[in-house]
């Protein structure tokens, strides 16, 4: 069973999947005008239940096929809402549906535009000029309108379906720019590049209009899928099964190397991060400054070894590990600030490729992977599971071929070629496994994007994976996309500005809480 599920609220799909489930939901028997009919009627609700927006008017900027139609459908019940409704069609309709809603419209009293709007037009700007599937730019002028309203009029627009001149798969605006809405009502299922970083700009508030798509056709959707995490998945986040009667030693055993004498504060993090899982055992190699006030700051840590730092204040954690036995632990992270130092990872890259346990690689281990002899490619000979945690710039240096398309295409290419599960971290985090399978966050807040939060996340989801293992033998994608909400809601949760030790109190609350429920 697929946590969260693979329902029409969490599924996120390409173009050709949404025409692929429209065209056998059609071939049942459902006219074409009967479901343009209830897709209008779902957005006209969603405008009056926010009459705010109509205050002025509207403006339906028609386009030549069904997405035209879908606007006029909602331009005709706002007008039947005694909504004044003015119609702009910049180019010829194409749909002999879309004409005849046209006429009906025009009959019904919506005034019609011959010529360019305004762009300071104080009415709200209904656009639905071309829909799903977008592949050619948009006209110049139509641009440049566009352009132009957002300068004018910057919250004034509601995009049906997907923006003007934005690319659905990849959530990239086509040459010459796209349309930048305050809202955009998505029909069905949400297209997949909408919630990509390159798209939010464009999308902005993002709301999916259902249209009652059948169960039976989300569900013949073939594997893998692409399923989007919500807040409200946290109330079935699917917990390690831990034995009531568990030691320590059988609630995860986690072994963290973090920090440098140059980054301190990373390593307290991870530590914090690690202890916010409830993993049962952790052990920890740590820089000497840390780890003589480590007894102050984590008593119940385990500390391995104080380390000591180079010149430039990096951690030489190589030859300081070695006799240390790993068998016995069930995950090791490696990486939250330790700096560059030359040699440390082909000391050790023997013993880590042995370990049965989970791998968490995170910030300068994958720095320092992308830097040694074979790259990547180092993660193929492992013999236990391996998650990546990179950032947009470290995940170039380690992966310098996979960096083409939205960031779902280039978190699944990485999962692919490594055999490792890939959390690329950006606005709406991805998360992909090398079978396909991939979530995305969204509804996430900006505040996330903060020095520090990503060593608390890689402590975190170490122990989390070490629980997983512990309790399943397996850590898979679902085990590490929770652990990357619980600490997206935390840090959501905490009020704008909360440092990132009281985020790490609110992660450390969310997940204990979690657990009991």
């Amino acid at each position: 069973m697929f946590w969260p599920p693979a329902d029409a609220d969490h599924l996120l799909v390409s173009a050709d999947q949404m025409l692929s489930l429209e065209r056998e939901w059609l071939a049942s028997g459902l006219p074409v005008a009967a479901l343009m009919e209830t897709v209008g009627q779902r957005m006209a609700d969603w405008c009056l239940a926010r009459p705010e927006l109509l205050a002025a008017g509207v403006l339906v900027l028609v386009g030549p096929g069904h997405n035209g139609g879908d606007g006029l459908v909602l331009g005709r019940k706002l007008l039947e809402a005694k909504v004044e409704v003015r119609l702009w069609a910049p180019l010829p309709l194409r749909q002999s549906l879309t004409q005849e809603h046209w006429r009906h419209c025009v009959w019904l009293g919506a005034s019609v535009m011959q010529s360019s709007p305004d762009p300071a037009d104080r009415a709200l700007w209904i656009e639905a000029l071309f829909g799903l599937g977008q592949k050619r730019p948009l006209p110049p002028d139509l641009a440049e309108l566009l352009s132009s309203r957002a300068r004018e009029a910057s919250r004034q627009l509601v995009s049906l379906d997907v923006p003007a001149g934005l690319d659905s798969d990849s959530g990239c605006p086509l040459e010459g720019g796209a349309a930048i809405a305050a809202h955009t009502l998505c029909v069905g299922l949400i297209k997949r590049g909408l919630v990509q970083d390159a798209a939010l700009t464009h999308v902005g508030s993002l709301h999916r209009i259902d249209p009652g798509v059948p169960v039976t056709l989300t569900q013949s959707l073939p594997p893998p899928l692409t399923l989007r995490l919500l807040a409200s998945d946290v109330a079935d986040l699917r917990c390690p099964p831990e034995p009531a009667a568990a030691t320590k030693y059988q609630r995860g055993r986690l072994l963290l190397i973090a920090g440098s004498e140059r980054y301190r504060g990373a390593a307290h993090l991870a530590v914090r991060g690690a202890l916010a899982s409830g993993a049962g055992s952790v052990e920890a190699c740590l820089p000497a400054s840390v780890a003589e006030q480590l007894w102050q700051l984590a008593p119940e840590v385990v500390l391995r070894a104080g380390l000591s730092s180079d010149h430039q204040g990096a951690l030489v954690w190589g030859k300081a590990l070695e006799g240390r036995a790993l068998e016995r632990l069930d995950a090791v992270l490696l990486g939250p600030g330790l700096g560059r130092v030359e040699g440390c990872w082909q000391h050790w890259a023997e013993p880590l490729l042995g370990f049965s346990g989970l791998l968490v690689l995170d910030a300068d281990g994958l720095n320092q992977l992308a830097a040694s002899e074979g790259g990547w490619r180092w993660l193929l000979k492992r013999s236990g599971p391996t998650w990546l945690t990179p950032h947009a710039t470290e995940f170039a240096r380690l992966f310098p071929d996979c960096c083409q398309g939205s960031p779902l295409d280039q978190a699944a290419a990485a999962a692919d070629c490594s055999g490792a599960v890939v959390l690329l971290k950006g606005a709406h985090t991805v998360i992909a496994s090398p079978c396909g399978e991939m979530r995305q966050l969204t509804g996430t807040d900006r505040s996330v994007a903060r020095t520090g939060l990503g060593d608390l996340l890689a402590g975190h989801s170490a122990g989390w994976g070490a629980r997983c293992l512990a309790a399943t033998q397996n850590a898979g994608v679902e085990d590490l996309a929770a652990s990357a909400l619980l600490h997206a809601l935390a840090a959501k949760q905490c009020e704008r500005g909360s440092g990132a030790l009281a985020i790490s109190d609110q992660l450390t609350s969310l997940t204990r809480f979690v657990l009991r429920s």
